[in-house]
């Protein structure tokens, strides 16, 4: 039996512990920017959702409920300028990550295949490709690329670890060369409703598509808009070909959404309210977080979107973390997002008022 492990990475985490040590150490504590968890509660309506559809004895559908899909065609349409999105356009999945890690293989790629990723880029990407079997590759310009043999590009905007926002040109522009090259595209817009110095357009807006949503499918979750990350809670929409042929997959493999999670996923996707609070509660921290690096010699590129400050103090990013680590702030380093970020720390937004509070006056 061959282990599959040997195929990937170290796991990144594990070479942060000796300096979450550190940090942990500081008389008042560690405050924590490195894996950007939500730290806020769950909306009350989400909850109360939940609780009322505990009394689930049976198994839930991969598909999901009538009503989910009419949640996520509505959201679909209301939020992202999606036209025409039927129940064959969506489908649940349970959580992005497992979605991202995983879709290589649904897709029956393997040796010989490539799939295409950012240069800077959450590491899942390159993970997924490696547990198939299939050839990972990161570009700058996805439009660059060879095609030849390659069968996945992922994109990712607003960008984990940058910020990075694709304006709607550049995605029609992209959208366009991996219909010609015969490409199957995958757009990871999780972060989409936190934009701050620009507007981020999905895949899917008619502008980008041309109202067909052939060979093009977005990824979207509930983990960083509605503080869902524990409940597990995503889906795609887009190619009704390609997701019909993972819903297929999914039902053999029993990767099913929880049902209670499925009502709670339809309460979220109904309420704009708690997205809004939720969002003014990360721009306050956004702001002062982002005054105190500054102050403290950092400087802040992208990060016009998402959840983190892309910093730098032009040096090794294991130095920023050590350096920061001594007062008791741990960020995570630029190089677990690709060789180019080895200058650049990811500071997440994600930490309480007061946590956040602590930081600003460390970094003093």
């Amino acid at each position: 039996m061959s282990a599959v492990s040997s195929r990937l990475p170290v796991f990144p985490w594990d070479k942060l512990e000796p300096y979450k040590a550190t940090a942990a150490a500081h008389p008042d504590g560690i405050v924590d920017l490195s894996v950007g968890t939500p730290v806020d509660p769950v909306p009350d309506l989400i909850q109360r959702a939940l609780v009322a559809a505990a009394n689930s004895p049976g198994y839930p559908t991969v598909w999901g409920t009538p009503q989910l899909r009419d949640a996520l065609t509505g959201w679909a349409g209301r939020r992202l300028g999606a036209r025409d999105v039927a129940h064959a356009n969506v489908l649940p999945v349970v959580g992005s990550k497992e979605l991202v890690a995983w879709l290589p293989t649904q897709l029956g790629l393997g040796a010989g295949d490539r799939v295409a990723y950012p240069r800077l880029a959450y590491p899942t990407y390159e993970v997924g490709a490696r547990l198939c079997g299939a050839e990972p590759v990161s570009y700058e310009d996805p439009t660059e690329l060879d095609p030849a043999g390659l069968k996945l590009l992922w994109l990712n905007s607003p960008s984990n670890p940058t910020g990075r926002v694709l304006d709607k040109a550049e995605l029609t522009r992209i959208v366009a060369w991996a219909r010609e090259h015969g490409v199957l595209l995958f757009s990871d817009e999780c972060y989409l409703e936190l934009g701050w110095e620009a507007e981020p357009v999905s895949v899917l807006h008619p502008d980008v598509c041309g109202g067909s949503y052939e060979g093009v499918v977005a990824v979207h979750s509930l983990s960083k808009r509605s503080n869902l990350a524990g409940y597990r809670a995503a889906f795609l929409v887009g190619d009704a070909a390609v997701l019909g042929e993972l819903l297929q997959i999914r039902k053999h493999g029993g990767m099913m959404t929880p049902a209670p999670v499925q009502a709670a996923t339809v309460a979220a996707l109904g309420d704009d309210t708690h997205v809004a609070e939720q969002r003014a509660r990360y721009a306050a921290r956004r702001t002062a977080l982002r005054a105190a690096l500054e102050g403290h010699g950092f400087r802040i590129e992208h990060s016009e979107a998402s959840l983190y400050l892309w910093a730098t103090r032009d040096e090794p990013c294991w130095e920023t973390v050590a350096r920061l680590a001594q007062l008791g702030v741990l960020v995570a380093p630029g190089d677990f997002y690709g060789p180019a970020g080895d200058r650049f720390v990811r500071v997440a937004l994600t930490a309480t008022d007061e946590r956040v509070e602590a930081a600003v006056k460390r970094l003093g």
